[in-house]
Formats: structure tokens, sequence, C-alpha cells
């Protein structure tokens, strides 16, 4: 049963140092890579731009201020359900309408930064996972589970993190029974260091993009471009993901954070 004294003793640990708190977040700005859609689409997300208003001067003297212009999925960010077609009849299915309960939960990291390091295109199987299991733990419901790939050591160059050729994306991320097999453990949703929640290959799997189709079908989230994944545990985390409460928004740029026992 939780007790006061449970919060209290853990605000206790976080101001004196015994809980970090540990930044996943890459920088949002003009620099921070944007997801580009195939040609034959109309529209991209476009380039984060921020804007002045004033700084201390003739348009404001005692105050500095910016406007924004980006996208819900822009830099790290959330993925809703209403995102993606098989998610899009959920009424809880919004930014503004998942209950805040489902952003804050235990986060069980596999690294796979070793495998990734030689193969970009690496892909996560539901096997690789249940080895994890085996190792560290088994996975339980209602938590988060994210890849850690080092992935994020790209993210101030565009070129590098997307890293695109004449054959495609070429990223890591997990395969089709990896996401069955995480959803049959009751997840609450899956994250990635790379632009998207899926791999660079994802759209030639079936069904396409699994993390994508198959998370938002059952009503869970993703999380892109995380970082500084290396810096957590296997298991004993806590991941804080919480989306802007966009007006029937499918996705919310975030500050995701993890806390951590010190050392």
């Amino acid at each position: 049963m939780l007790t006061k004294s449970i919060l209290e003793d853990l605000g206790a640990k976080l101001i004196s140092g015994d809980v970090e708190v540990i930044d996943l977040s890459g920088r949002l700005g003009p620099d921070t890579p944007i997801l580009q859609l195939p040609p034959d689409f109309a529209k991209n997300t476009p380039k984060v731009e921020i804007h002045k208003i004033s700084e201390y001067d003739e348009d404001g003297p005692f105050f500095a201020w910016n406007w924004m212009k980006l996208g819900e999925h822009s830099g790290t960010h959330f993925d809703a359900p209403h995102h993606w077609i098989t998610g899009k009849d959920y009424a809880d299915g919004y930014t503004d309408t998942i209950s805040p309960q489902n952003f804050v939960a235990p986060v069980n990291v596999i690294d796979c930064s070793a495998e990734t390091a030689e193969n970009a295109d690496f892909l996560l199987t539901a096997d690789r996972v249940k080895e994890w299991e085996a190792e560290h733990g088994e996975i339980n419901a209602g938590e988060w589970v994210v890849m850690r790939s080092d992935w994020y050591h790209r993210n101030t160059d565009e070129a590098k993190f997307l890293n695109v050729d004449e054959n495609g994306p070429h990223s890591p991320g997990p395969t089709v029974d990896c996401i069955e097999y995480l959803l049959s453990k009751g997840i609450l949703g899956w994250g990635n260091e790379c632009i998207g929640t899926d791999a660079g290959c994802a759209g030639g799997m079936e069904p396409p993009y699994p993390a994508h189709n198959l998370l938002h079908a059952a009503n869970r989230y993703g999380l892109a471009s995380l970082a500084n994944l290396d810096k957590l545990p296997p298991k004993g985390a806590i991941l804080i993901a919480a989306p802007l409460k966009i007006a029937n928004g499918t996705g919310s740029p975030i500050r995701a954070l993890a806390l951590v026992p010190a050392g």
C-alpha cells in the first residue's frame, strides 16, 4: 500500500541526490533531424523554427520570449494511438485524452548497442527479448520497454541520424514478433533512439511498421528519438514521458526524464 512516507522518502532522495534525474531528450531547435516522407507525399513536417518576439528591446524592454513552428512528431517525441490508422478509433487515443497515469512507469532498457555498432539495420527479435528477460528479469505489465542502440550520438547530424541511401533508410528497431511478444506482456509502450519507433526497413515488414501498426492498434504508446539510454540500468529506473496536452494531438515533443538510483 502506498503511504505518504514513500513519496516523502522519494522527495528527500531527489533533494539529496540519492536519486538522479537523467535527461533522455535531444535538443529541440532548427538543427533537430526531422523525418522526411517520400516525394509522392504532398506534405512533410517542417524544420523546427524559433522566432524571437522580444529580448529586452523595443518590442519588450523587460522580457524575452519566442514563438515556435514545429510538428507534433519533432525531436524526442511521444506517439499517441491516433497517430496511426490502426489507433484512430480510441477516444482516449489523443495527447489530451490519455490518462496522465500512463506517462510515468518503470522502464526496461534492452541494450543492443554492440549489435547496432556492427549493423545499422539490426533488428530486435522476440527471442532476443526473452534472452534479456532470462538475464535481467521479466518485463511486467504496465511498463515501458526501450531499445538502447546509442543511435542518439548521431542526432546532431541529420544525414547520419536518418542514414538514408539509394536503398532507403538504415536504422535499428523491432521485428513484428518482438512487438507482438511485448504486447502479450501487457507493456505500456515502446521506445527507440532513432527518428521513429520502427526500424528503417520496417516498411517491408508484414504488417509494415509494426511498432506503429501494432502498438497503436492496442492503444499503446511510442517514444522516438530518445537519448542517453546508456545512462540507465536494465531495470530499476522510472521513465517520465509526458506529451503536451494538445487538442486532438497525435503526438508531442517531450522532455523525457528517468529517475535512477545515484551511481
